[in-house]
């Protein structure tokens, strides 16, 4: 079998791709961990879902295996180190959400700066607007580009830091922010917003040696991986009011339980991973990794596949295209 499509798809991808090469369609397997490895035998190429865990063992069920498309954002269900072992190419885009997830952040920002008061020069409690604030951007993923491009009509001095990008990167000028160490950043902005890619080293990053340093009423937007924060370090920064409220688009289960360090935060907001699924980047997405795993399938044939392994920790980057083949 050339594909097996567990994660739903807009039907007209799906239609292109069944008539371009043997595809069976199952989001049931999903839900039922046993039969998706059964299920796995004979395949070339897989899409599949956040909840479905595409690692050592699951690879084992699949000797033929050699192309794992991820159409929802994210990637923290593949283990990007074992399929690059096992020779399996990882096809996700990293382009196709950043529209949608820039719009998210500011939409946030607007509904934290507004709805969460500071007290002003004359003792009132009032709202702040976007346009006069700085605001920061701890990584500089593709959402970050869009981030500057709509934040510039509203009048915002926008500076970043990236622990990948050397200040003297041309990224920085041709994006339009401005390179800042991470506790400068802290303590410099208004507003910060967190798109940083998360690999294990960066675990705590954004802890005690640097959220101390927040400036006061600072408010805060992720995108990224919950792992990105000392739990311990921003529920103190929330509490002391020197951060006046974050907002995290994802967290990871049971940080709200109680007894753990953020569960009676009035003033952090958590959605279930909304920023980046919209109508419009979900069809981005699926046409970009659709058309990829149709190239590779269509240049290396079942009997003689020749596959580039993906490099540990890195996921094949995809341009946006046309919505359309």
């Amino acid at each position: 079998m050339d594909l097996l499509i567990v994660e739903p798809l807009e039907d007209e991808v799906t239609q292109w791709l069944s008539s371009r090469h043997s595809v069976r369609y199952a989001p049931e397997l999903a839900h039922d961990p046993r039969a998706f490895r059964q299920a796995l035998y004979n395949v070339r190429s897989l899409i599949v879902p956040p909840s479905v865990t595409i690692d050592a063992k699951a690879l084992h069920y699949a000797p033929v295996l050699r192309v794992v498309g991820r159409v929802s954002a994210g990637a923290e269900n593949i283990d990007l180190e074992a399929c690059a072992r096992a020779g399996v190419e990882v096809v996700r885009s990293l382009t196709a959400t950043a529209q949608a997830e820039a719009e998210f952040m500011i939409g946030a920002l607007l509904s934290l700066l507004r709805r969460v008061p500071v007290v002003g020069s004359d003792g009132m409690r009032v709202g702040r607007e976007l346009g006069s604030c700085t605001v920061g951007l701890v990584g500089m993923a593709p959402s970050a580009r869009s981030m500057s491009q709509l934040l510039e009509p509203f009048g915002s001095k926008v500076v970043g830091y990236d622990p990948s990008l050397h200040a003297s990167d041309p990224v920085w000028e041709r994006w339009k922010v401005r390179a800042m160490g991470l506790r400068e950043l802290l303590e410099t902005s208004d507003a910060v917003c967190v798109q940083l890619n998360y690999f294990s080293r960066y675990h705590g990053l954004l802890g005690e040696r640097f959220l101390p340093f927040c400036k006061p009423d600072q408010v805060i937007v992720s995108i990224a991986h919950s792992g990105l924060f000392d739990e311990k370090a921003l529920a103190a920064g929330l509490a002391s009011g020197r951060i006046a409220a974050a907002w995290l688009d994802s967290l990871e289960p049971g940080a709200l339980d109680e007894g753990r360090p953020l569960a009676t935060m009035d003033t952090l907001q958590i959605t279930p991973r909304v920023a980046s699924t919209t109508r419009e980047s979900r069809l981005r997405s699926a046409w970009a990794v659709a058309r990829r795993i149709d190239e590779l399938l269509s240049l290396t044939p079942a009997a003689q596949a020749e596959f580039k392994p993906t490099t540990p920790g890195v996921a094949f980057d995809l341009e946006a295209g046309p919505v359309s083949p």
